[in-house]
Parts: C-alpha cells; sequence; structure tokens
C-alpha cells in the first residue's frame, strides 16, 4: 500500500485551510503589520503549495514557478516593509 497520495492529500489539505486562516487575517488584520505579515505568510503557503501539487502530480516545471512565487514573496514583503517604515520604496 503507498501511504504518499494519502499524506499529500493530508499536507494539501492543512496548507489549504492555512491559507484560508491567513486571508482572514489579511482582511481582519487590526494593524499593517499583521496584514504584512499575513500576506508574508500566504506566499510562503502558496510556494508550499505548489511544490506540494508538484510532487502529488509528478511535475518538475512546478518548482520553477515556487521559485518565482518565493521570490515575487519576498521582493513584496520587502518593499511593502520599506514603504510603511519610510514612506517610499526607493530613496
Amino acid at each position: 500500500m503507498i501511504i504518499l497520495p494519502y499524506v499529500l492529500g493530508l499536507c494539501l489539505l492543512a496548507v489549504t485551510i492555512s491559507m484560508l486562516l491567513c486571508l482572514i487575517r489579511l482582511v481582519m488584520g487590526p494593524s499593517i503589520v499583521d496584514r504584512l505579515l499575513a500576506l508574508d505568510t500566504l506566499f510562503l503557503n502558496a510556494t508550499c503549495l505548489i511544490v506540494i501539487l508538484a510532487i502529488y502530480w509528478a511535475s518538475t516545471n512546478m518548482f520553477e514557478g515556487a521559485l518565482l512565487v518565493a521570490m515575487l514573496g519576498f521582493v513584496s514583503t520587502a518593499a511593502l516593509a520599506r514603504y510603511f517604515t519610510t514612506g517610499h520604496v526607493i530613496d
């Protein structure tokens, strides 16, 4: 009996619930810092979701998409953090 599809299905469910909770925090966050952290965690969960789906579908092409989402998530989080602390992104 192969257990990998069951474990990947459970992981997909856990990451999807985590993304839903991050989305709720992103919309209803009491402060801008909470919303920024929720957005960063949402990017991390999206990267994890893409990697899990790539393993589930046995596709190597999706790992490039996961890398792209991770890079865009890092850059957008850094830019938004800089904007909220200094008021501008580029000096």
